[in-house]
C-alpha cells in the first residue's frame, strides 16, 4: 500500500485517507492505483461502509498535472482510465460509502464525492469540475444522474466553481457539517449501514441506480484518444493561471 494513501479498518468500517496533503490531495498514479485496489478489495472483505477523507486543507485537488511535462497523449489517457476504473469500483461498490471532503474538492476529487452513497462536505468547501474544457468527458452521467440534467449543463459547461450550499440545494451533497462533527456523522453512517443484511445492501446499491459503466467508458476513451490531448491541458492550465 503506497503511503500516499491510508488504510485503516475497524470492525466493518474501512476508512480511506487520501494523504498527500502537500499537494492538496492530488490525484498521482501512484494514488489512483492505491485507491483502486483498497475499494476493490473492501468490496470483498465485509467491509459494510467505507469512508473516503483527505489529509490537510483539501479533500482533493483533483488529476495531479505536475509531472506533465514527462508524459505522453498515452500515459494521460490510461491514467484518466484508470480514474474512471476507479470510479466506477466505488460507485458500484456493494456497500456504503460515505465521503468527508473540506476545502478546494475539484475535478477528478469531486467525481470521487458524487460516487459516493453519503456526501458530506464543510460549510467552506468548494466544488469545481473543468475537465470539458480540456476534452476529457469523465463523470458527465453521473453528475447528470445526481442533480439533474439542466444543472450538471450548467456546471460542466460553464466550468464553474460552486460552494457547499448550492452543492447541498442541488443534491450533490447530502449534508453540510464542521470537521468537528464528522464523528457523529461516521456514527450514524454506520448505524444505517448496520440496517440491511449485506446482501440485502449488495441488492440495494445494484437496484438503486442505473449501470452504465460500459458507455461512460467508451465515452471517455473517445475523448481522450482524440489527437492532442496533452496540448489540451496545456492550453487549459495556460488560460486558468
Amino acid at each position: 500500500m503506497s503511503d500516499e494513501l491510508l488504510r485503516s479498518h475497524d470492525g466493518p468500517v474501512t476508512r480511506l485517507t487520501l494523504n498527500r496533503p502537500q499537494k492538496a490531495n492530488a490525484l498521482s498514479a501512484a494514488l489512483v492505483e492505491a485507491l483502486l485496489d483498497a475499494v476493490e478489495y473492501a468490496a470483498t472483505d465485509g467491509t459494510r461502509l467505507l469512508i473516503l477523507e483527505g489529509a490537510g486543507r483539501h479533500f482533493c485537488a483533483g488529476f495531479d498535472f505536475s509531472d506533465l511535462a514527462t508524459l505522453s497523449d498515452g500515459d494521460l489517457a490510461l491514467r484518466f482510465i484508470r480514474i474512471e476504473m476507479l470510479l466506477q469500483a466505488l460507485q458500484h461498490a456493494p456497500h456504503a460509502t460515505l465521503a468527508l471532503a473540506q476545502g478546494r474538492v475539484f475535478g477528478a476529487g469531486a467525481d470521487l464525492v458524487a460516487c459516493c452513497s453519503r456526501r458530506i462536505a464543510t460549510p467552506d468547501a468548494s466544488f469545481r469540475m473543468p475537465g470539458l474544457r480540456f476534452g476529457v468527458v469523465l463523470g458527465t452521467r453521473r453528475l447528470a444522474a445526481l442533480i439533474g440534467t439542466d444543472r450538471a449543463r450548467d456546471i460542466l459547461g460553464s466550468s464553474r466553481a460552486f460552494d457547499a450550499d448550492e452543492a447541498l440545494r442541488c443534491g450533490f451533497l447530502t449534508g453540510i457539517t464542521a470537521q468537528e462533527e464528522w464523528p457523529a456523522v461516521i456514527e450514524a453512517a454506520h448505524n444505517a449501514a448496520m440496517t440491511l443484511t449485506p446482501t440485502a445492501a449488495a441488492a440495494l446499491q445494484r437496484r438503486s441506480q442505473n449501470d452504465t459503466r460500459s458507455e461512460d467508458m467508451a465515452e471517455l476513451a473517445r475523448s481522450v484518444a482524440a489527437p492532442g490531448l496533452k496540448e489540451r491541458i496545456r492550453r487549459y492550465r495556460e488560460s486558468s493561471n
